[in-house]
């Protein structure tokens, strides 16, 4: 079964990019627009992204399979979550295929990862992100474990390594053991 992708238009795209080399499953990708344009602006040529997906959707196309509850995935993750993603999600609007697949996933009780990436948080965000844990969701701010990263020169600690860490906690939400914890070396 794939995992189902979702890039919406947040800052941080380099971590669905880093995603789709560490997933252990194949990936079926959505972006929306303001996904498609933060990534081509972080990281490059969007194409680049798409061609490490087993599947590309768009995100207007309300017919694809991902639109179904019937169609069995792994789970999904929508990273980077804006925040107008996750209120859409909290208040089952289903306007788009990424809403549509998230609402598919809460009902039929799937894995759904918002790996939300906005600071400061509004009370608006808060009650949001309460709405949707309360669906069965997993609110997951793009918030490193920097635990992970003890006894190392933050100095020489990457972006890269920073978002590594925080999908193996994404991947171990989903089910994936995860190659590392606090106690792991450094």
């Amino acid at each position: 079964m794939n995992l189902v992708l979702a890039v919406t238009g947040a800052s941080g795209a380099f971590a669905a990019e880093l995603l789709l080399r560490k997933s252990p499953w194949p990936i079926s990708l959505v972006a929306s627009e303001w996904g498609q344009d933060a990534f081509r602006r972080e990281c490059g040529d969007f194409g680049r992204l798409a061609s490490l997906a087993e599947q590309v959707y768009e995100d207007r196309d309300l017919a694809a399979p991902l639109s179904s509850g019937s169609v069995p995935t792994r789970g999904m993750v929508i990273l980077p979550c804006s925040t107008n993603t996750l209120a859409k999600v909290a208040h089952g609007i289903t306007d788009s295929l990424i809403t549509r697949a998230a609402h598919c996933h809460l009902k039929e009780g799937r894995k759904l990862v918002l790996c939300v990436r906005e600071t400061p948080w509004t009370l608006l965000d808060l009650n949001n992100a309460a709405a949707v844990a309360a669906a069965g969701g997993i609110i997951m701010p793009l918030s490193p474990p920097f635990f992970q990263m003890g006894r190392r020169d933050p100095a020489t600690i990457t972006m890269a390594d920073l978002l590594d860490a925080y999908l193996d906690r994404v991947l171990s939400v989903l089910g994936h053991p995860a190659t590392r914890n606090w106690e792991s070396p450094a």
